[in-house]
């Protein structure tokens, strides 16, 4: 017998999708074909489960579309070093700094919330966001709240609608790994054959 949890999960999915403003989605496409264009970066930041996803969207967006990408949270002594030195709040932001982020870049926020500056959550994001608009770096992001500090100030914003308060997080850092997925197999990004 399927619990009623599983059939909840995944009857709720479909619903989610209609629910999706693709729109965004080729918003996105179009940021992230003129940064390949302008031989730019894609940085992706996220932390808990959506800095594992930017690890993975690192790999996909160098393997198969050809565009230098990197993230924060793959260099884990560099990372706890900053967070130690010069704290959590900054670490992001500073390793940007040092990355030379500018203009012709993009930063992919990948994130649950997005970041609230006044109840102190993830101001990590929201000071690498504040970098990227003084660098006229576009902005991007994958978020699963529309009232965010992502949300508010990026250029594109893919949200990941809410169905259900208790479903949230595992909505939003599932469907970063969806969205972005479409984006690599897209075909004026994609450059390389994947082999399955």
């Amino acid at each position: 017998m399927i619990s009623s949890h599983v059939n909840k999960y995944f009857k709720l999915i479909p619903k989610l999708i209609d629910k999706i403003d693709l729109s965004q989605i080729e918003k996105a496409i179009s940021h992230l074909k003129k940064v390949k264009k302008n031989k730019g970066r894609i940085f992706f930041i996220g932390v808990g489960g959506s800095a594992g996803n930017c690890s993975h969207a690192v790999n996909d967006f160098r393997k198969i579309c050809n565009i230098e990408s990197y993230t924060p949270t793959d260099n884990v002594s560099e990372l706890t070093a900053r967070i130690n030195d010069d704290g959590w709040n900054s670490s992001f932001k500073k390793w940007l700094e040092i990355s030379k982020l500018n203009s012709k870049d993009i930063l992919f926020i990948f994130s649950v919330g997005g970041g609230n500056l006044k109840k102190k959550i993830s101001v990590n994001l929201i000071e690498a966001i504040k970098l990227a608009k003084k660098k006229k770096c576009k902005i991007l992001g994958i978020v699963g709240r529309d009232g965010g500090y992502a949300a508010k100030n990026s250029d594109t914003i893919i949200i990941i609608p809410n169905i259900d308060n208790k479903l949230v997080t595992p909505y939003s850092e599932s469907f970063q790994s969806v969205v972005w997925h479409c984006l690599v197999t897209h075909p004026t990004l994609q450059s390389n054959k994947m082999k399955w």
